[in-house]
């Protein structure tokens, strides 16, 4: 495992087997308003769809389409996640 300063740094190698491999990134990160269905098309059925959703959760990506989901759809599991953990926190 590589040393990023003094943390490890995150395991990326699940990027070698993505359905989005040598697919510009443009197709990503949509201009506001316009479609992310071609890009969530390419992100169906890919066997590492769920690393790259929990990468861009655990990075804070604010932008472009990451496991088949935009920024709106992943603010909303990350909300979700916080209330279970308050929910489980004051139990």
């Amino acid at each position: 495992m590589e040393l990023h300063g003094i943390f490890p740094a995150e395991d990326m190698s699940w990027q070698r087997e993505a359905n989005c491999l040598g697919v510009h990134p443009d197709l990503f990160f949509p201009e506001r308003g316009a479609s992310t269905r071609e890009a969530k098309e390419v992100c169906r059925g890919c066997v590492v769809r769920e690393a790259c959703l929990e990468f861009a959760l655990n990075n804070g990506e604010k932008f472009g389409i990451w496991g088949g989901m935009s920024e709106r759809e992943r603010r909303r599991i990350r909300r979700a996640r916080a209330l279970q953990r308050r929910v489980v926190a004051s139990a």
